[in-house]
């Protein structure tokens, strides 16, 4: 299987649920191709949080030490922004700051416009 090499930044931003790239420009593309690549196919914003969970769960089997890597709650103030660098900078000396994965084995493609008639469905269920 082939496996790809991305910033840790940006695998820690699926792990975390924190956006932490490192990127300029548009930061969530980011997540948008660490999803493409595992799941092997371009997402709609409303897949991309069945895909995080799916995309998180494999990426800690495939390197266990992400699930240790939890950043320290923080708040927006520059301090609160300059502890979580602090924090990135120190997971990526000591993990390095580029990682390699796989793809996922096991994702389950569905039709984008039937996903979102799916997940409006089970809202409707869950307020009713």
């Amino acid at each position: 299987m082939a496996t790809r090499t991305f910033p840790l930044a940006d695998i820690l931003s699926v792990t975390t649920g924190l956006l932490l790239t490192q990127r300029t420009g548009e930061r969530g593309a980011a997540l948008d191709e660490i999803f493409e690549f595992m799941t092997g196919e371009k997402l709609a914003w409303w897949q991309a949080p069945r895909a995080a969970d799916a995309c998180t769960e494999a990426l800690v089997a495939q390197h266990p030490f992400l699930a240790d890597l939890v950043p320290p709650k923080v708040a927006q103030a520059p301090i609160g922004k300059a502890t979580l660098l602090m924090w990135l900078t120190t997971a990526q000396l000591k993990h390095g700051t580029k990682l390699d994965i796989e793809p996922l084995t096991d994702w389950v493609h569905q039709a984008k416009g039937q996903e979102l008639i799916d997940q409006i469905e089970l809202v409707n269920l869950q307020t009713t």
